[in-house]
């Protein structure tokens, strides 16, 4: 009896042992066969991601600002045709001009000016005014008897400019001030001379055009209507119209722009 409990139990033991060790079910080509955790395949690192630089900040478009001269300072000779004692005849009087003008930007600027013209007047002795009549004759066919004149002005105004043509600056100018004239008539008989001095206000109204050759110096030419109205004592007051042409050197003082943080956080070109 033993014997047979003993060769039963054998029997129990390995039918438990082979139904333990059994073949899993067989897979079709569309299965995939299951993985325990540790048959999981290792997977392969990952590169890190690459930074992606950020775009700088935009720079603002800053048009620079156009410089100018604070200071300019003409001087130069002139001519006018001038006649400064409403004779009906125009004199050719030569002299010079000089002016400093301040801009407060790059268009507009305050200047004063200063010019003397010289020469010599043809004054009818039919009509000598504002000289004596009766002293004073020149053979026919010419009755005129001339007049040694001299004028001086001081004028304050404003002068435009339009900076934008490279070397080559349109000016144009607006005065207004005072003037004084003064004739000297030789009688034809002899005699002292005989002055006449007359004082009035000046209008000056023009422009013109300057050419730099460097940053400090131009050269300017111009052309102006100058009114005067000079009244000579015991005559009334009388508008006499003028015109005068200049050319002289300007000398510049360059306005610098001033530095600003942002000038100075800026890196070197």
């Amino acid at each position: 009896m033993r014997k047979y409990l003993g060769a039963l139990a054998g029997v129990a033991v390995l039918c438990v042992t082979s139904w333990a060790q059994a073949p899993a079910a067989p897979q079709t080509p569309d299965q995939t066969p299951a993985q325990t955790p540790d048959q999981t395949p290792t997977q392969a690192p990952v590169p890190p991601a690459t930074p992606i630089p950020a775009s700088p900040a935009p720079i603002p478009n800053r048009t620079p600002a156009p410089t100018y001269p604070r200071l300019e300072f003409f001087a130069g000779g002139s001519y006018a045709e001038a006649g400064l004692f409403n004779a009906g005849r125009w004199a050719g009087l030569h002299g010079w001009d000089a002016s400093l003008a301040a801009n407060a930007n790059s268009w507009i600027g305050v200047v004063v000016e200063g010019g003397e013209y010289f020469g010599t007047s043809k004054i009818p002795s039919l009509s000598p005014e504002p000289f004596p009549n009766g002293e004073f004759f020149e053979p026919s066919p010419s009755p005129t008897f001339n007049v040694a004149t001299r004028e001086y002005n001081i004028l304050f105004g404003l002068q435009f400019a339009r900076r934008k043509y490279g070397s080559w600056t349109p000016i144009a100018e607006v005065l207004y001030g005072h003037q004084g004239t003064r004739g000297v008539a030789t009688p034809v008989m002899s005699g002292p001379l005989v002055p006449k001095v007359g004082t009035g206000r000046a209008v000056v109204a023009g422009g013109g055009l300057e050419h730099a050759v460097n940053p400090r110096f131009a050269v300017r030419f111009k052309a102006d209507y100058f009114q005067t109205g000079s009244q000579f004592p015991g005559f009334a007051k009388k508008t006499q119209d003028n015109f005068r042409f200049s050319v002289g050197i300007v000398i510049r003082n360059r306005h610098k722009k001033k530095r600003t943080l942002e000038d100075e956080a800026e890196p070197a070109p």
